[in-house]
């Protein structure tokens, strides 16, 4: 049985270009950039857990 990809409709594709844009504003113009980072990391991380994608194979090592 072949599989269906979902493809995310137009405004879908908007709505997550908005919230990046705004992310970026939020980091941009945050008295501590670092904080801000880390918070959007944990808010991405606890949206890619919810559908089962293990996100420590994203982080990059230094």
């Amino acid at each position: 049985m072949k599989e269906t990809q979902y493809m995310p409709t137009e405004k879908e594709m908007i709505n997550n270009l908005i919230d990046y844009y705004s992310n970026l504003q939020r980091i941009k113009t945050s008295t501590d950039s670092q904080k801000e980072v880390e918070y959007q990391i944990r808010l991405v991380k606890a949206k890619l857990e919810s559908f089962g994608i293990i996100t420590s194979n994203l982080d990059i090592n230094k």
